[in-house]
C-alpha cells in the first residue's frame, strides 16, 4: 500500500502556507509602520497608532465611529459591496498573469491589454445608440468587444515570442506604452468627452449616459448603498472556466506542456507557436474583460490622458497571481484580499490622521515576499522533513540486522 504523504510535505499545502506567511508578514510590516508613525508624530498618540493598526487588520468591518468617538466594527454592507466591486478587475488581471504564467510566459502587458479593452468597451457602449439597439445587447457587444481587443493586444507579444523569439516581457512593455498613447489619441479625437459637467476635463461619459450598465443581479439588496454589481459573479465564473480549461481539457494540457518545455512539446506533436500565441491571447482577453466589467458598471468615468501613467489595476494583477500561486480559483480570494487592503486604506484616511498609502507598504512587502515564495516553500519542506526525521522511531535501530545475526548463529550452531 502506498504511504500517504504528510500534509506539510504536500506541494499544495506549502504553497498556501507560503502565501499566508507573505500576507501575515506584510500586515505586520504595515502595523509596525503605523505604530512608528504614531509614536514619533507629535500630533498623534499611542491611541491613534492602535486605531490605525486595528483598521489595517479590520478595515473591511469598520462601521465608523460611535457616539463616544471610538471605532466601531461590524458588518458594513457598503464596504463589503465596494470591496467586491473593486475586486472584479483585480481578479481578472490576476487571471491574465496566472494564465500566461501557467504556460511559461510572464505577462507584464496586462495594463496595455486592460487599456485596449477599455477603449473597445467604451466606444461600443457609447457609440451605438440605445434608442435603436436594446441596451442589454449593447452591453453584451461591449463586453465581448473589450475581451476581443484585450486578446488581440495580448496576441501581439505572443506572436513576437512565437515567431521571432523576442522576450515577451520586453514586447509587453513596448505594447503597454503603445496602447497608452494610442488610447489617449483615440479618445482625444472622439466625441465621447464629458461636456455635460462643466467642471470635468478629459473625462469620458459613463456608460449609463447611454443606458448601458451591468445588472445588479440582486447584489444591491445584499449590499445596499455600494457599487457592487453582477460583474463579480462573471469574474468568478471566468476564473472557474480557466481552472477547468487548464486542469480538465487536452487544450489546457497542451498549453502547459508547451510552457514546461517548448521543444519537447513540439517533438510530441504540439503546435508550440500556436500555443504561445493562444495563451497570450487568452491572458489578454482576461485583462480586457476586467476593464469591460469595471467601466460597464455605469458609475465609473474614464480619464483618458493615460499616457501619463499606466493603469495600476493591470500591474496589481501580478501580486494577485503570485499570491495565488497562479491557481485560477485561488486568484478569486487573493483579488478580494488586495481589494480589502484598498478599502482599509480608505478607512485609514477617513477615520484617522494616517494616509491611505500606508497600505502600499503592505502590498509592497507582500509582493516582495511572494516573489520569494519558492524559498519559503523550500524552508517549510525542510522543516517538515526535519520533523518527520525526529519522530519517536527515528533513532530506533533496524531489527533486521539483529534477526539476521541470530539466524546465522543458529545455523552455525547446527
Amino acid at each position: 500500500m502506498k504511504e500517504k504523504t504528510p500534509l506539510l510535505q504536500r506541494d499544495g499545502t506549502r504553497s498556501v502556507l507560503a502565501s499566508l506567511i507573505s500576507i501575515l508578514i506584510g500586515l505586520a510590516a504595515g502595523a509596525v509602520v503605523v505604530f512608528l508613525v504614531g509614536l514619533f508624530n507629535k500630533s498623534m498618540s499611542v491611541k491613534s497608532a492602535w486605531e490605525g493598526i486595528r483598521l489595517i487588520f479590520l478595515g473591511l468591518f469598520s462601521t465608523g465611529r460611535s457616539a463616544s468617538g471610538s471605532l466601531s466594527f461590524g458588518f458594513n454592507p457598503v464596504t463589503f459591496g465596494n470591496m467586491l466591486f473593486r475586486a472584479t478587475p483585480l481578479i481578472l488581471t490576476g487571471l491574465s498573469v496566472a494564465v500566461a504564467y501557467k504556460t511559461g510566459l510572464f505577462n507584464i502587458g496586462a495594463p496595455g491589454q486592460y487599456l485596449a479593452g477599455t477603449a473597445a468597451t467604451l466606444f461600443i457602449a457609447l457609440e451605438i445608440p440605445s434608442s435603436v439597439v436594446p441596451a442589454w445587447l449593447i452591453w453584451i457587444l461591449a463586453f465581448l468587444g473589450g475581451m476581443a481587443a484585450g486578446a488581440l493586444w495580448g496576441a501581439i507579444p505572443g506572436m513576437l515570442k512565437a515567431f521571432l523569439n523576442i522576450n515577451e516581457v520586453l514586447a509587453c512593455i513596448m505594447t503597454n506604452w503603445i496602447s497608452a498613447n494610442l488610447v489617449t489619441w483615440m479618445f482625444d479625437v472622439s466625441n465621447l468627452k464629458n461636456t455635460v459637467e462643466n467642471t470635468k476635463t478629459a473625462y469620458i461619459y459613463k456608460t449609463s449616459f447611454n443606458g448601458v450598465q451591468t445588472p445588479k443581479m440582486l447584489l444591491d439588496k445584499i449590499f445596499p448603498g455600494s457599487q457592487v454589481n453582477g460583474g463579480i459573479i462573471i469574474a468568478i465564473l471566468l476564473a472557474i472556466l480557466m481552472y477547468i480549461v487548464f486542469t480538465k481539457t487536452t487544450f489546457g494540457y497542451e498549453l502547459k506542456a508547451c510552457g514546461a518545455n517548448r521543444h519537447a512539446a513540439k517533438y510530441a506533436g504540439i503546435k508550440d507557436r500556436r500555443s504561445i500565441v493562444l495563451s497570450m491571447a487568452i491572458a489578454g482577453a482576461m485583462a480586457g474583460a476586467g476593464a469591460s466589467l469595471y467601466w460597464l458598471a455605469g458609475n465609473t468615468e474614464f480619464y483618458w490622458s493615460t499616457y501619463q501613467s499606466l493603469p495600476a489595476t493591470g500591474f496589481n494583477g501580478i501580486p494577485v497571481a503570485l499570491l495565488a500561486v497562479c491557481n485560477p480559483i485561488a486568484v478569486i480570494f487573493t483579488g478580494m484580499f488586495m481589494s480589502m487592503l484598498d478599502i482599509a486604506g480608505q478607512q485609514l484616511t477617513a477615520l484617522t490622521a494616517y494616509n491611505e498609502y500606508i497600505t502600499d507598504v503592505i502590498i509592497s512587502v507582500i509582493v516582495y515576499l511572494s516573489a520569494f515564495s519558492l524559498v519559503i516553500k523550500l524552508w517549510l519542506g525542510g522543516k517538515a522533513k526535519k520533523k518527520a526525521g525526529s519522530g519517536p522511531d527515528a533513532n530506533a535501530e533496524d531489527p533486521a540486522p539483529a534477526v539476521k545475526t541470530a539466524a546465522n548463529g543458529k545455523e552455525a550452531g547446527e
